[in-house]
């Protein structure tokens, strides 16, 4: 069992600070993009738009599977994280519509 005191041990630390810091940089992302979204279900909503925009979403999604194909991300991943981001916006966008 390799000692704390280890290089491996402060790898492992360094590595684990830079996975900490990534999470709090997509939990801010994350809070600003629903931020943004928010007023867009608000727009949508005043507007009597609807709340959900298939086309919109095919394209996002395409745009990013290719942008995970080129950051070399499982762009099957990168389709399900996203389609999960757009099914809480269109929740909150139904929401904000009163549905």
């Amino acid at each position: 069992m390799p000692d704390s005191n280890s290089a491996g041990d402060a790898q492992l630390a360094a590595f684990r600070r830079s996975i900490d810091n990534i999470d709090a940089a997509l939990i801010h992302i994350l809070a600003e993009r629903f931020r943004i979204t928010q007023a867009v279900g608000e727009y949508k909503a005043a507007n009597a738009l609807p709340p959900a925009d298939p086309g919109r979403e095919q394209k996002q999604i395409a745009r990013l599977r290719k942008l995970a194909e080129e950051a070399r991300l499982d762009p099957e991943f990168s389709e399900k994280f996203l389609r999960f981001i757009i099914d809480e916006v269109i929740r909150h966008h139904e929401r904000a519509r009163g549905g």
